[in-house]
C-alpha cells in the first residue's frame, strides 16, 4: 500500500504524450484529480515530485507532458526552444492542455466530476490557459506563472475558480502585468485570489533555481507559504 505511479501515452494527432499518473492505492474508489502543468524544460522530476506530493493528500495527479515522449531541455536555450511554439501558438497549447485534462479525467482513480490543475512557471500560464478557455473544471492554481494573455479568449466566462501565487518582485511577470491579470479575470467573470509574495522573484517553489542574473531564485518561506495556499484552496473546492 502507498503512493503508486503509472506512464500514460496519449496523442495529439501523430504526436505520442507521456504523463505520469500518482495516486495513494490505499485509498478506496475514485478521488478528485490535479493535472499538473510542467515548467519549461518539460515533465521533470520536479514535477513528479508535485504529483507524488498531491497523491499522499488524497488525491490523484497526473504530471502531463507537452512536448512529446522523451523530450525534454536541458538548459534554457532548449527549454525556450521548446516553449517557444506554444507562447507563439496559443491555440495549439490550449489543444493539448485540453486533451491532458481529458485523459486524467479518463483514469479509473479519478473523480471526473472533481477535477483541479496546478501548474510552475510556464505551466502557471498553461493552467490559466485552461481556465481562459471557459472548460468546466473547479480551480486552477499558478504558481509563479507567466500571466500574458493568450489573445483567443476574449468574450469567454471563466467556470474555474482562479488562485495566482506570486513573487512580487518576479521579473518575467511584473506588478503591472499582476494587474492585467486581475483586469482580465474580472471581466472574464472569475472568481479569484492572488497571493503575492514580497522579495520574492520567480520560480521560488523550485529549490534548485539559483540564477540572480536571470530572476529565477528559490524561497523556503514563499515555497512553504505557497504550498499550504494551495492545499486550502483545493480543500474549499472539494470540501466545502
Amino acid at each position: 500500500m502507498g503512493i503508486q505511479n503509472r506512464l500514460i501515452e496519449y496523442r495529439d494527432g501523430g504526436v505520442v504524450l507521456e504523463g505520469l499518473l500518482a495516486w495513494d492505492d490505499g485509498i478506496r474508489g475514485p478521488r478528485p484529480g490535479i493535472l499538473v502543468s510542467h515548467a519549461w524544460s518539460g515533465r521533470s522530476d520536479y514535477e513528479e515530485g508535485k504529483a507524488n506530493a498531491l497523491a499522499g493528500l488524497g488525491y490523484a495527479a497526473l504530471a502531463l507532458d507537452l512536448y512529446g515522449k522523451g523530450v525534454r531541455g536541458s538548459n534554457p536555450e532548449e527549454n525556450s526552444a521548446l516553449m517557444q511554439p506554444f507562447l507563439e501558438d496559443r491555440p495549439m497549447l490550449q489543444k493539448r492542455l485540453l486533451l491532458s485534462l481529458a485523459t486524467l479525467r479518463d483514469q479509473n482513480e479519478v473523480n471526473g466530476s472533481k477535477i483541479a490543475a496546478i501548474g510552475f512557471c510556464f505551466g502557471g500560464l498553461c493552467v490559466l490557459d485552461i481556465a481562459r478557455t471557459g472548460e468546466d473544471l473547479a480551480g486552477v492554481v499558478s504558481f509563479h506563472g507567466l500571466l500574458g494573455a493568450p489573445g483567443n479568449t476574449e468574450g469567454d466566462t471563466i467556470k474555474a475558480k482562479v488562485l495566482a501565487l506570486h513573487g512580487w518582485d518576479d521579473p518575467m511577470a511584473t506588478p503591472d502585468s499582476v494587474l492585467e491579470l486581475s483586469k482580465e479575470l474580472t471581466a472574464m467573470g472569475a472568481d479569484w485570489q492572488l497571493h503575492a509574495y514580497g522579495n520574492t522573484v520567480h520560480a521560488f517553489t523550485n529549490p534548485a533555481a539559483n540564477d540572480k542574473a536571470m530572476g529565477t531564485i528559490y524561497d523556503a518561506d514563499a515555497d512553504r507559504r505557497s504550498w499550504i495556499a494551495m492545499q486550502n484552496f483545493l480543500e474549499e473546492l472539494f470540501n466545502a
